[in-house]
Parts: structure tokens; sequence; C-alpha cells
């Protein structure tokens, strides 16, 4: 019976982190389905086969959801390194310009 509890936990956290990877359709749909498929086994009364196809589909959906924020994370990473690079040239340029109006402030008041 604590096997037949724990395995339900560990399907029904498997089954609410996968949103969170959930845009990968193939690959991560897949592993939560073999969850799915474990855990109506176990409801089936085939306890044996559904515990093991069950801790593959966990272990699948967390190795493959990891794959996919990976992916994500990178993906963003490159997004926004334009945005990154524009901004650090906007501050240099503005930087480059207060100092050009200090100079010629400067040589505007000492006649230079």
């Amino acid at each position: 019976m604590k096997v037949l509890v724990t395995v339900l936990a560990c399907v029904m956290l498997a089954v609410w982190a996968v949103p969170a990877f959930a845009a990968d359709d193939s690959k991560v749909k897949s592993a939560t389905q073999q969850v799915d498929t474990g855990a109506k086994k176990i409801g089936a009364g085939k306890v044996g086969e559904g515990v093991e196809e069950t801790a593959k589909g966990i272990g699948n959906t967390v190795v493959e959801g990891a794959k996919y924020s990976g992916a994500k994370l990178k993906e963003s990473g490159k997004a926004a390194e334009p945005k990154a690079k524009s901004a650090w040239e906007s501050v240099r340029d503005g930087t480059v310009d207060f100092g050009h109006s200090v100079k010629s402030f400067f040589s505007n008041l000492f006649g230079g």
C-alpha cells in the first residue's frame, strides 16, 4: 500500500510539474503519457508493471523537462543579447556625448 501511495504521489508531482515544461509537445508530453499509462496499470491491478513504467515516465519527464528548460533559457539569453549590447552602446554613447559637452562648455568659457 505504501508503494502505491508513493507512486501516486510521484505521478501527481510529475503531472503538476510538467506544465512548466509543456511547450515541448513531442518529448515531454510523451514522458507524461508514460507516467499516466503506468498509473493506470497500477489502478488496474498490475502494480509491478505500473510502478516500473511510472518510475521510468517520471525520470523521462524530469530529463526531457530539464533539456527543454535549458534550451529555452539559451534562446532567451540569445534573444536578450542584442538588447544588452544596444543598452551598453547607448550608455557609452551618452557618456561620450556628455564628455564632449563638458569639453565644449569649458572651451567656450575660457575662450578656447
